[in-house]
């Protein structure tokens, strides 16, 4: 099925102005007005679940490696993983797991 440019444009259109909608309606009519408990309570784990969902599948299925899980990518979360935990500073956390990653992507060729 071959959609003209205009559809296309169209379908563009459409969704800018529904993300447009869905963000306004929180902060531009919810925004001045404090959100009750229950919302707060649950707003405070949404980046606890969205980090691993965005990061799980760099690691155990990466692009770069056909969708197979690797040794480096998988010591590299690992480093990450403990650096994290034991300094809790992530800061700390990111360059040992790129240092990781990259050292041992250099040593396996």
């Amino acid at each position: 099925m071959t959609q003209s440019a205009s559809e296309i444009w169209l379908i563009i259109a459409a969704m800018a102005v529904g993300t447009f909608l869905i963000r306004f309606s929180f902060l531009g009519l919810v925004g001045d007005r404090k959100l009750p408990d229950w919302v707060l309570r649950h707003l405070r784990y949404t980046p606890v679940a969205v980090m691993p969902a965005l990061i799980a599948p760099l690691i155990l299925w990466p692009t770069a490696t056909g969708g197979q899980p690797d040794a480096a990518r998988l010591l590299a979360a690992a480093v990450t993983l403990i650096v994290g935990m034991v300094t809790k500073n992530v800061l700390l956390a990111i360059p040992a797991g790129a240092i990781t990653l990259f050292g041992t992507l250099y040593l396996l060729g």
